[in-house]
């Protein structure tokens, strides 16, 4: 299964239309975004997914109503758990914890500190894509994971 995976996309549409448009062209079967969406219109965007997408909320997500709405329920409180694949996954925007984690879930996955940090555990991977947004390092990043491989890359969209 192909897994793209972003976070702290803050606002900027350019780089969230090019995230939405590189994982469609790669068919990926999946998206997540780990936090700092920030305004409920991304979403209108992120609805171009041609897969299915999850979220959760980060800390400059504050309109928490109105973005569970927009998501139509695909935004989530952070850490959430979910199963993809037969691989268990934790989501998170601010990391906690992570090397235990790592010893339960096969994936660990967080945003917040736009910074990439791609690791692999003895279950898996621990990733985070770095920022979409771009504000901070002047780079657009995102990740995939092949959880059929085992394997995970960063790529600047």
């Amino acid at each position: 299964m192909l897994i793209g995976i972003m976070s702290d996309s803050h606002d900027n549409m350019t780089a969230l239309e090019k995230a939405v448009s590189y994982f469609n062209k790669q068919n990926v079967d999946f998206v997540i975004h780990l936090g700092d969406i920030v305004s409920p219109f991304c979403f209108d965007l992120l609805d171009n997914l041609k897969m299915d997408f999850i979220a959760v909320f980060g800390n400059n997500d504050g309109e928490w109503l109105y973005l569970k709405e927009k998501s139509k329920n695909r935004i989530f409180k952070p850490p959430y758990e979910i199963e993809l694949d037969g691989k268990s996954f934790v989501l998170m925007h601010e990391p906690f914890g992570l090397n235990n984690l790592s010893a339960v879930y096969d994936y660990c996955l967080y945003g917040h500190t736009h910074s990439i940090d791609i690791r692999k555990t003895k279950r898996g991977y621990i990733i985070n894509p770095g920022e979409l947004c771009g504000y901070l390092t002047g780079k657009s990043t995102v990740a995939i994971l092949d959880t059929f491989r085992g394997s995970a890359q960063i790529v600047n969209v």
